[in-house]
């Protein structure tokens, strides 16, 4: 991965068609190629993943997944996606850890065992962590530090290149304001100095760490100046194509 600033369109169960959805991937596919300080990478539904996915590499932008199966490439398992499928559909990122998958059940150890098949098929795992509330105690620190740690379990030293952690405190996801990029910053920092426990301080430094939770065109360019985060996950601006470009525009002129 580049220093470019990494911008991932999570858009979730959305738009209803593949109509819908080619549109939004083709007006991002004319924007892409003049960014210059940042990258777009796009994650659609499993069922649109192809039809979005460009026939030939287009400069900074990318197809991404939301969900994969920590199985082998077949077998008897009934409604999964294995990584070597969606690398066949030419997905270079996959996001993991989403807390509404963990709240369907995704442990810490489902988490790490996704993200190891991810990483084994050649692919940028996006691991999403975040506290699901603040107390003034500072439990959640203790909380997102565990989560942190046993979701990177059994997760070879080889790979750190192509983890991606995405911060998302979930009390901020679909909130009507995003966390302060003042405690954006404190919190990516807190999230590096757990991962540099895992894999050491050089990798802790160099890892990129992405905030996700109510990011719009208006707050995006203070996230990423403040915040000195390395790049947002966006959800539903991400399919508000206006939107969504403005805010790839916003982020490249800073």
């Amino acid at each position: 991965m580049n220093s470019k600033r990494l911008i991932i369109g999570n858009w979730k169960m959305n738009p209803i068609t593949l109509v819908e959805a080619r549109k939004i991937a083709r007006r991002i596919k004319r924007v892409a190629p003049d960014l210059t300080k940042a990258e777009a990478v796009i994650c659609p539904p499993s069922p649109f993943i192809a039809g979005c996915s460009p026939k030939k590499a287009i400069k900074n932008f990318h197809i991404g997944a939301q969900m994969v199966s920590y199985e082998e490439s077949s077998g008897p398992f009934t409604g999964e996606v294995s990584a070597p499928m969606l690398r066949g559909l030419g997905c270079e990122y996959v996001i993991v850890g989403h807390s509404e998958q963990r709240k369907q059940g995704d442990t810490d150890a489902i988490v790490s065992k996704r993200m190891k098949a991810v990483l084994d098929a050649g692919m940028v795992a996006v691991v999403c962590v975040g506290e699901a509330a603040r107390d003034e105690g500072g439990i959640y620190l203790e909380d997102l530090k565990n989560q942190v740690k046993n979701s990177f379990m059994d997760i070879p030293k080889k790979y750190v290149g192509d983890i991606v952690i995405a911060y998302e405190p979930i009390w901020a996801i679909g909130a009507k304001e995003a966390m302060p990029p003042e405690q954006v910053y404190e919190m990516s920092l807190f999230v590096k100095k757990v991962f540099s426990d895992v894999f050491g301080v050089d990798n802790g430094l160099k890892v990129k760490v992405l905030y996700g939770g109510s990011v719009n065109f208006r707050n995006a360019v203070l996230i990423i100046t403040v915040g000195k985060v390395d790049g947002l996950l966006v959800g539903r601006e991400s399919v508000n194509v206006s939107g969504f470009v403005e805010l790839l525009k916003a982020v490249d002129a800073v």
